[in-house]
């Protein structure tokens, strides 16, 4: 695989895009969008593998270049992000997807921080996006005026929640299936027993060797089916 870098202006400054793509052309892309701690080794490990399985996978730097020593710095990050850059950076990422590697179609893809981005970019620009994938991401529909507008994008939606994640609460699941099931979104709701947030992650303490693959194996399907 090829691995590069897109240089991004935004309104806030300029940032970068890590690129991962197979040597032949594709059309098609995976914006995955970083955790909390910046674009580390986990993130780029992950855009290697959307390399391989046939996809561009681009994946935004929310934070300029900073990454998180540890989970106090990378809370700060988090909470120093504007939304309204963040989104910005994303969409100045996926235009530069676009005319780089002349992108016809998009999935989005993250993490916690990252799947919460990934909804509110999904829901501000329905028109772009095949297909989206969330992941120990709870809270996505609220009462709060700012969050954004369910407008449910005409794409495949994928949840994938571990249960024994407080951050991903039960209610808070409850909450977006029946959102999601009052709009008629095509989405599929996961919940993985026994797994802890983080379960993906080979090199943290909750890694679930089982939940993993069967995760990857559900999320290749999903860009099989909307990004072939």
């Amino acid at each position: 695989m090829n691995a590069e870098s897109l240089n991004l202006s935004t309104s806030s400054g300029a940032t970068t895009a890590y690129v991962t793509r197979p040597h032949e052309p594709v059309n098609a892309a995976v914006i995955l969008i970083q955790e909390y701690w910046g674009i580390n080794d986990h993130i780029r490990d992950l855009a290697g593998r959307y390399a391989k399985e046939g996809y561009v996978c681009v994946a935004p730097d929310l934070y300029r270049g900073r990454v998180a020593a540890d989970s106090k710095e990378a809370s700060a990050l988090m909470q120093a992000l504007p939304i309204e850059d963040g989104l910005e950076i994303i969409r100045k990422a996926m235009d530069a997807a676009e005319e780089t590697y002349q992108i016809k179609n998009f999935a989005i893809t993250g993490y916690c921080m990252g799947g919460r981005v990934g909804w509110w970019i999904a829901n501000a620009h329905p028109d772009r996006v095949a297909a989206l994938a969330c992941f120990h991401t709870g809270g996505l529909v609220t009462d709060d005026p700012d969050s954004p507008h369910l407008t449910v994008p005409d794409a495949q939606l994928y949840f994938g929640f571990a249960d024994e994640d407080p951050s991903a609460t039960p209610e808070q699941i409850g909450t977006l299936e029946r959102a999601l099931d009052e709009a008629g979104a095509s989405y599929r709701s996961e919940i993985y027993e026994g797994a802890k947030h983080g379960y993906t992650q080979s090199d943290f303490p909750v890694y679930d060797q089982a939940a993993a693959e069967r995760h990857f194996r559900e999320l290749g399907a999903l860009l099989e089916r909307t990004l072939s």
